[in-house]
């Protein structure tokens, strides 16, 4: 069973007596265990998508399913319970809070959105932070770590919580390419170790030639479906 499905979603805004279709009767199904990417200009309407999947706006018209959900009908507390348990976010500015240790930025969402007793909470944020090599830096803050480190803690928060879905938002703009296939390469086996679906939103070239399915928007349509096997990199 798919994990998203959408059916002829639309989006509009008003602006005075404008309106604007940020996206037009798009219809696509994503697989649990995917590795997707939304590709296309800047105002294509990527990032409207993921707000929409990611449960932080609603469509205009349509259906759109998450995780068996048809998420347009929540209200806003089902919403953040929903994000709560389903989804992860990772942000191409990282949004790390700064007064909180590496640690502490991981574990946050087990203390915000779920009742997880300490011990797991603890034994979850320790096995992550061995996955992405951070735990010689647990004890670091924000502001002493590397941008791909950032990028680092950041997967590990979208993941803390098991959800089903990561949605990544230019994830990695402000890096080097080096770090960028490295973060990429963080993700896939995190993918591969938790069948967790990740969907992008993305300019970057390094991530389109990676994801297996690719979707290109253009003036809020979607133009195309591409699917093919992704790359490994060292």
């Amino acid at each position: 069973m798919a994990l998203v499905v959408a059916r002829a979603i639309s989006k509009d805004y008003t602006s005075g007596e404008v309106v604007v279709n940020a996206l037009k009767d798009l219809d696509f199904e994503i697989e649990p265990a995917s590795f997707v990417s939304f590709v296309g200009p800047s105002g294509s309407g990527k990032t409207t998508l993921l707000n929409l999947i990611g449960c932080l706006d609603k469509p205009s018209r349509g259906t759109l399913q998450v995780a068996g959900v048809d998420i347009a009908n929540l209200n806003r507390k089902q919403g953040a319970r929903f994000r709560g348990t389903n989804l992860g976010f990772i942000f191409q500015d990282f949004n790390l809070i700064p007064v909180l240790s590496v640690y502490e930025n991981i574990e946050y969402p087990l203390l915000m959105v779920q009742n997880v007793p300490a011990p797991e909470r603890s034994q979850r944020v320790k096995t992550l932070l061995e996955a992405i090599g951070m735990s010689e830096q647990q004890h670091k803050f924000p502001d002493q770590i590397s941008g791909g480190q950032k990028q680092r803690v950041a997967v590990a928060r979208a993941l803390v919580s098991n959800p089903k879905l990561v949605l990544a938002d230019e994830p990695t703009a402000n890096l080097d390419s080096k770090t960028a296939y490295r973060i990429i390469d963080l993700m896939k086996k995190m993918r591969d170790q938790y069948q967790t679906t990740f969907i992008f939103s993305t300019h970057d070239q390094k991530i389109v030639g990676e994801a297996e399915i690719i979707y290109t928007l253009e003036d809020g349509e979607l133009k195309g479906r591409e699917a093919k096997g992704g790359r490994s990199h060292g």
